[in-house]
């Protein structure tokens, strides 16, 4: 268990995905461009074997964005998607109405 308190230090956003490429060294990974409201961020996401690119073109995400920046196989990620596992598969968490980029999830 975590205090609340430091749940409420996660900046968790919805942003919508603006491209998707394959990451050029890495077979598991795709490089998004994500727009958060006030910018876009890339971001790296092991989520290639569960989505193509076409699906994922204007999708609505959650969004972790105060997380400390990570290089993945030379590509910096600023944030991180957020996804559950199911049956082995991994789905992406999408608001279920639709909602403008850089809404502050509560």
């Amino acid at each position: 268990m975590i205090p609340f308190n430091d749940f409420k230090k996660l900046d968790i956003k919805v942003g919508r995905i603006l491209d998707a490429t394959p990451h050029p060294k890495a077979d598991k990974l795709l490089v998004l461009k994500i727009d958060i409201g006030d910018e876009t961020r890339t971001i790296v996401a092991g989520i290639k074997n569960y989505y193509k690119r076409e699906d994922l073109m204007d999708k609505k995400v959650i969004v972790i964005t105060n997380l400390e920046q990570r290089e993945l196989r030379g590509i910096k990620s600023e944030g991180m998607i957020l996804a559950a596992v199911k049956d082995d598969k991994v789905i992406l968490l999408t608001p279920d109405e639709d909602i403008k980029e850089g809404a502050v999830v509560q």
